[in-house]
């Protein structure tokens, strides 16, 4: 199974036609505080976006939406449902993602069988609620050689705040890949600054 090394992260399916034109192919839809019936259409007219392009299509936070419209995955968070118990419901095909701040969640995590592990956060968002404690460059360091030392191979999603200019820092710390909200979807020009990150991405050696 590929985890793409750029995941972007948005609430409405705009979002996302901008950020796939500019090449991004891993869409995460984040929805809070939205009826059920609401947080569904979102996530279907998203669907549509990502099925035009190619792209994978994650829910987060809610593996039966996931299931019921046949998304590609589903991103956990800590207080969510437990990822063993998601692939439990979802099965073996579907992706399953989950959130970690330190290497003892990402070993909890490996060990309930996920493909991916969003690391973070890499510095202060306000983009989600109840932030845990900023790791930066020092804290993605320690915790990637942590895992290489355990033999842990999960790719890991670097997460929150992250800026065009942080890319080359972030790769070399072992990062597989990065993800990002606010970098592309508020940007002036949100397809030329997909572009830009998946450049990035691509210019060194891969993740």
């Amino acid at each position: 199974m590929k985890i793409n090394t750029l995941h972007y992260i948005t609430t409405n399916p705009a979002a996302a036609e901008l950020a796939c034109q500019g090449g991004v192919r891993w869409v995460q839809l984040r929805v809070k505080n939205q009826p059920y019936a609401t947080w569904k259409q979102l996530a279907l007219d998203t669907q549509a976006v990502a099925r035009r392009y190619g792209a994978t299509l994650l829910i987060n936070d809610n593996p039966r939406l996931a299931q019921e419209i046949g998304a590609d995955g589903v991103h956990v968070g800590a207080a969510d449902m437990p990822p063993a118990e998601a692939r439990e419901m979802l099965g073996a095909k579907f992706i399953i993602g989950g959130t970690a701040n330190t290497f003892a969640d990402v070993q909890r995590l490996v060990a309930a069988g996920v493909d991916y592990v969003g690391l973070g956060p890499f510095r202060f968002t306000r983009t989600k609620e109840k932030l845990s404690p900023i790791l930066g460059l020092a804290g993605y360091a320690e915790i990637l050689h942590q895992c290489r030392a355990a033999g842990l191979t999960v790719p890991i999603i670097g997460i929150g705040g992250i800026v065009l200019a942080d890319v080359g820092a972030l790769r070399a710390t072992g990062l597989h890949g990065i993800a990002v909200s606010g970098s592309i979807g508020q940007a002036e020009n949100p397809v030329a600054a997909a572009r830009f990150f998946m450049n990035e991405l691509a210019a060194g050696t891969a993740v």
